[in-house]
């Protein structure tokens, strides 16, 4: 992972921490039903790459132009970096005040070509554009000779110089450069390095799960860029933690004690969710979509309201049916029935849930423009409510 800093010790040191790994949610102990795959990650799902590129630098007065950054991308590539074989996918959209390009062409056909990036909101026609530019001069497009790339965003303008145009094609470039299977830093990195989540840092997050081979052993992995939600409503493992936590709220330094409340900086209603969803069960182009619709469900759990103002967007594919867009003749293709599918969904609900979870607990304490100041969810009063309402593991 590659991270643009400036002279500051403060950047420098934030930026080595991203490196570091930090308290999951099954380390804090969070109840949560199913069984993870062994990296509890998108990654889970065989052949399934994600690389990030972090852009932090500055401090103090927003200045457009200049910053202070605290931005990113991220990218996910379905079989791998080095595949140009397209996979069966399907997107939905639970709240629509959001962006996510390609989906036009991904629902009349039924595949995804390519990555799926995901950056912050003014960004998206740079990245659109620099993932067409990396196919092509990677020489990827003889097949096909147009490509139309599947880019989200979610809005970091309370940290970050949104409107300075920082992203380039390049930071795309790396991101995409960068993907690699294994495990997936979380938190403040990639396209999540500026985002809030339920009034605490939010950011990059990714779980999966793995059913029982009764269920046929599938795994389904899902990536979070989590940056919506009010405080009030926020529950883990069903415990009304945004009503434990009131404090810690988004304020402009110097803070006064915990909080001094920022409403004009960060709207508390005024966010988005960005998820990926990827599975190897063989499935469908409509069986997917039906897959898609469930991570809302995981963000039901946690308190998410899908408000006016959030771009709540999802895509899901399969790597299972390689080579299915590419057959000249009759196209071969396998699918699991409808009467097996729930499974899948439960294990969508569950990993949604997690990765959000993971994202909120990867993400640490960020000041970006105009000092203002995004608090990390704090892992031991996370404990203390978890225990007051016995809902904490041993």
């Amino acid at each position: 992972m590659k991270v643009r800093t400036s002279l500051l010790a403060l950047i420098v040191t934030a930026a080595a921490a991203h490196g570091q790994r930090r308290e999951r949610a099954r380390d804090i102990g969070i109840p949560l039903e199913g069984t993870p795959g062994p990296l509890d990650a998108i990654t889970d799902v065989a052949g399934v790459e994600v690389g990030h590129r972090t852009l932090l630098s500055g401090s103090g007065r927003l200045v457009v132009g200049k910053g202070p950054v605290r931005t990113g991308v991220t990218a996910i590539f379905p079989r791998g970096r080095d595949s140009a074989d397209p996979v069966f996918a399907a997107w939905f959209t639970m709240n629509g005040n959001g962006e996510m390009t390609g989906t036009t062409w991904v629902e009349e056909s039924g595949f995804l070509w390519g990555p799926v990036a995901i950056t912050n909101t003014h960004s998206v026609g740079v990245v659109r554009d620099a993932v067409i530019e990396w196919y092509v001069r990677k020489e990827r497009l003889h097949r096909d000779e147009w490509s139309l790339p599947v880019v989200a965003e979610t809005w970091d303008g309370g940290l970050n110089d949104i409107n300075g145009f920082h992203v380039t094609k390049q930071d795309a470039w790396a991101a995409l450069d960068s993907a690699r299977g294994g495990p997936v830093v979380e938190g403040n990195v990639g396209g999540g390095t500026g985002m809030v989540c339920n009034q605490f840092k939010g950011g990059i997050g990714t779980a999966s799960r793995r059913l029982e081979t009764r269920d046929g052993g599938y795994t389904v992995g899902v990536l979070v860029q989590c940056n919506y939600g009010r405080r009030r409503p926020l529950r883990i493992a069903g415990v009304p933690v945004g009503q434990e936590i009131t404090d810690l709220t988004p304020c402009r330094e110097p803070c006064r004690g915990s909080r001094s409340g920022l409403p004009v900086a960060i709207p508390p209603d005024f966010g988005s969710i960005i998820i990926v969803v990827a599975t190897d069960a063989p499935l469908l182009s409509h069986q997917l979509k039906r897959l898609a619709k469930r991570a809302a469900l995981g963000v039901g759990r946690m308190g998410g309201l899908a408000g006016n103002s959030s771009g709540d967007i999802f895509i899901a594919f399969s790597t299972a049916n390689p080579r299915a867009s590419r057959d000249s003749g009759l196209a071969q293709v396998a699918m699991i029935s409808n009467d097996q599918i729930t499974p899948l969904f439960e294990a969508t609900v569950q990993a949604t849930e997690e990765a959000i979870i993971n994202a909120m607990l990867a993400a640490q304490t960020m000041t970006g423009a105009d000092d203002v100041t995004v608090y990390a969810l704090p892992h031991d009063r996370l404990r203390e409510t978890l225990r007051k309402y016995n809902r904490l593991n041993p």
